[in-house]
């Protein structure tokens, strides 16, 4: 007779559960998704991920009310080239108009602002700040010419970087080198920007004659077939067209502060659309006086000289 077996081999070996729940989800990065044990290595070695500098320059762009079509053009002209700025709502152009601009560049998270300031429905001014800290200049805008009036044959890709291009008399003093950095960190778009696009196909130029700072827009034009397509470095084939829009900015004061503080630097030839107009109305009034005295002398001069009477006045009367 067999032995009977134990009663622990009678029973039947349980299958294994699977394991029904979701491996760990790795942790997310700036770089991307990283496995658990990269994870653990960074951890252990106590080693930062690299950091990447990130340019967030951003320019608000606003005018003051009673502003004239010409200059509001000029304005929507100068978003649509700045892919970086801001668009903010109309601000009164008071004394304490530099305080509201500030909480509003604030507000909306700017470093910067162009704030077009229009006096007397012809006038334009322009404020360019770097905010909160300063510094701040203020032009007067003159030979203001917009892209719909000029009708240009220029047209370049919306939101595109541009090339920043300076006379060399930018390198001349002081104020001058303070004005061409301030243009650099307000037009230059801030690379790999949300709204640029990753190329250049437009130059900005700024030259300065007769103490005024004069603006282009050129477009890079390369004309050639699909078959035909140029060598890299044929600058020889390439063309600039305007595009637009055109004007002068003639500075007036720089303040160390934004929108006011200490006065950095003054014109000294900077002379005030008011005292031109005043001289032009002293130059027409005087005109009008001469031609008053002019009568006068004439009528004194026939008094005093009267003519002879002629005897032959009555001859053919009769």
């Amino acid at each position: 007779m067999g032995k009977k077996r134990k009663h622990s081999e009678t029973q039947t070996a349980e299958p294994k559960k699977k394991d029904e729940t979701a491996p760990e989800r790795p942790k997310r990065s700036l770089f991307g998704w990283k496995d658990k044990e990269e994870v653990q290595q960074q951890t252990e070695s106590n080693t930062d991920p690299p950091q990447v500098f990130r340019n967030k320059e951003k320019v608000m762009v606003t005018c003051s009310r009673r502003i004239n079509y010409r200059y509001r053009h000029l304005m929507l002209n100068m978003v649509s080239l700045l892919p970086h700025c801001k668009k903010d709502n109309k601000v009164e152009s008071r004394s304490s108009k530099g305080a509201t601009l500030n909480e509003l560049i604030e507000l909306r998270g700017c470093s910067s602002a162009l704030f077009f300031e229009c006096r007397k429905h012809q006038d334009l001014y322009l404020w360019m700040a770097r905010c909160p800290n300063g510094p701040s200049v203020k032009f007067l805008v003159n030979a203001v010419h917009t892209m719909e009036e000029l009708k240009l044959t220029g047209n370049h890709l919306k939101g595109s970087r541009p090339l920043l291009t300076f006379s060399s008399n930018f390198e001349k003093d002081a104020h001058w080198k303070l004005l061409k950095e301030m243009i650099i960190q307000i037009f230059g778009t801030p690379k790999e920007h949300r709204k640029s696009k990753p190329y250049h196909d437009h130059v900005f130029v700024f030259s300065i004659a007769d103490d005024h700072i004069w603006f282009r827009n050129y477009q890079i034009s390369v004309p050639h077939n699909e078959s035909d397509k140029m060598v890299r470095g044929g600058l020889d084939k390439m063309t600039l067209v305007e595009v637009g829009p055109r004007f002068c900015l003639n500075p007036i004061k720089i303040f160390a502060g934004s929108f006011g503080g200490p006065t950095l630097y003054e014109n000294p030839f900077y002379v005030s659309p008011n005292q031109i107009r005043a001289l032009e109305k002293r130059q027409k009034a005087g005109k009008y006086a001469k031609k008053v005295k002019a009568k006068t002398r004439r009528k004194m001069h026939e008094l005093s000289n009267p003519l002879e009477p002629d005897e032959f006045a009555d001859m053919w009367r009769e």
